[in-house]
């Protein structure tokens, strides 16, 4: 005898099978057709959450529609671990990403960014040269700077350069910190000056050679932590709104285990195995 809860959770594990199947594909594409670092950071992931969800799919349908209590239960644990670490992940991007912000700079339509403002947890993962030798390579890959060299290819003075609202990856790894005092040539050439008594180490850094620019400097480091911060603030809110979901299926699925130990109880009763 089905009951709606058996029902639904059947449904709805039909459809993250089905959303299984493109990820696993994508994963496994990636994996053999993957070109640059960035594409194979993707690959196994890709490849993980693709079998997961599979898996647990598989277990939640099998368990709901035929009645197999131990594949439910496996599912409801799954489910259990699964909000426990989305909801400690949650906190754990809001307390990370609590701290830091662009430095507003006088007569500048862009900020500065220093590393040194963000959390130190942060810090420590950008200032692993393991690390950054990858992300580097993501950001090149990007042409994030190639970009932003066409893009403002026709300032030809520096106060048109100095009015751009540039993005934070753009003002901390495409040009020098304005503390360097050098002279504006284009969006990504600028002549260093006379003196090499810098107070900011980033202007030691800087080249204007395209394949370094400022790729190497703290600042970069800095522009990239930003554009993460935000863009973990933006999940972590996405988060809590598939906790809700989350925890309204593992409710949905609690009730069909219950039917499902009720109707063994039944058929039992009524002398069926």
């Amino acid at each position: 005898m089905f009951r709606l809860s058996n029902n639904l959770i059947g449904i709805l594990n039909i459809f993250s099978f089905l959303l299984s199947v493109p990820v696993l594909g994508a994963g496994i594409w990636l994996a053999n057709r993957a070109d640059t670092d960035c594409e194979k950071f993707l690959e196994k992931p890709l490849i993980a959450l693709g079998v997961f969800l599979m898996v647990v799919s598989i277990a939640g349908l099998v368990g709901a529609c035929c009645r197999v209590s131990w594949l439910l239960w496996f599912y409801l644990l799954v489910m259990f671990l699964l909000i426990l670490l989305l909801f400690a992940f949650t906190v754990f991007a809001f307390v990370v990403t609590n701290k830091g912000a662009g430095e507003v700079v006088s007569g500048r339509g862009y900020k500065e960014y220093k590393l040194g403002d963000y959390s130190d947890w942060l810090q420590k993962r950008v200032n692993s040269t393991k690390n950054w030798n990858k992300i580097k390579s993501c950001l090149i890959d990007s042409k994030v700077c190639e970009a932003y060299a066409k893009k403002y290819a026709n300032d030809t003075v520096v106060t048109q350069f100095y009015n751009e609202q540039l993005s934070a990856l753009q003002s901390g790894c495409c040009k020098p910190p304005d503390s360097c005092g050098f002279t504006y040539v284009s969006p990504i050439v600028w002549n260093a000056s006379s003196t090499s008594n810098y107070t900011d180490s980033d202007c030691s850094v800087w080249s204007s050679d395209s394949s370094v620019l400022c790729y190497n400097c703290q600042s970069c480091k800095g522009g990239l932590l930003d554009n993460l911060k935000r863009d973990w603030k933006k999940v972590a809110i996405i988060n809590i709104i598939i906790l809700v979901i989350l925890i309204i299926v593992y409710s949905v699925g609690c009730c069909a285990f219950r039917n499902n130990r009720d109707d063994n109880a039944f058929w039992k009763g009524r002398g069926y195995p």
